[in-house]
C-alpha cells in the first residue's frame, strides 16, 4: 500500500473508533479483510449452488442486517476519507467453483468497507479504553468474527 493509503487506513480507523493503527497493522487488517471476504463468498457459493446457478450473485452473500449498517456507516465515512479506491485493490479472491458476478464484484470495496467499521468498532465494544490495538486485542477480534462470519 502506497504511503497515501497508510495515511488514509490511519484516518479511517480513528474516524470509524477512534483508533491509533500504524502501517504494521495493515498485514493484520488485509488477512482479516481476506479472510471475511472468502467466508462471505464460500457461503454465497453454497446459496448458488443450492439454487442451481453458476454464478454468485449479490443476493448469495450472507449479508445480516449488521453487516449491512455497517455498510451504510461506511459510504458515510468514506465520504471524509476516501478509502473506497485502497478497498479495491484488496477486493481479490481465490478461485472459486461458482464465479462471482460482475454486480457481485463490484460491491466488494463496500462490503470490506463495512467489515472495516465493524471491526474497528468491536475493538471499542470489547476494549473501550483501547487506543492502539495489539496482538491479544486483534486475536479477539477475530475470533468473534470468525464465529459470527
Amino acid at each position: 500500500m502506497t504511503v497515501m493509503g497508510v495515511s488514509k487506513f490511519e484516518r479511517f480507523f480513528r474516524a470509524a473508533a477512534g483508533l491509533d493503527v500504524d502501517k504494521n497493522e495493515l498485514k493484520r487488517y488485509g488477512d482479516f479483510v481476506d479472510a471475511k471476504l472468502y467466508d462471505l463468498l464460500v457461503v454465497g457459493q453454497a446459496s448458488a449452488k443450492a439454487n442451481g446457478r453458476d454464478t454468485v450473485e449479490p443476493w448469495d452473500l450472507p449479508i445480516t442486517k449488521g453487516l449491512q449498517e455497517s455498510v451504510h456507516r461506511f459510504r458515510r465515512l468514506d465520504e471524509e476519507v476516501e478509502l473506497k479506491p485502497i478497498l479495491e485493490q484488496l477486493a481479490v479472491h481465490p478461485p472459486l467453483d461458482r464465479t462471482p458476478t460482475q454486480e457481485t464484484e463490484e460491491r466488494y470495496p463496500e462490503i470490506i468497507g463495512g467489515l472495516s467499521v465493524a471491526l474497528a468498532e468491536t475493538f471499542k465494544i470489547m476494549y473501550p479504553d483501547i487506543k492502539n490495538p495489539q496482538t491479544s486485542h486483534w486475536e479477539g477480534v477475530t475470533a468473534v468474527f470468525d464465529r459470527l462470519l
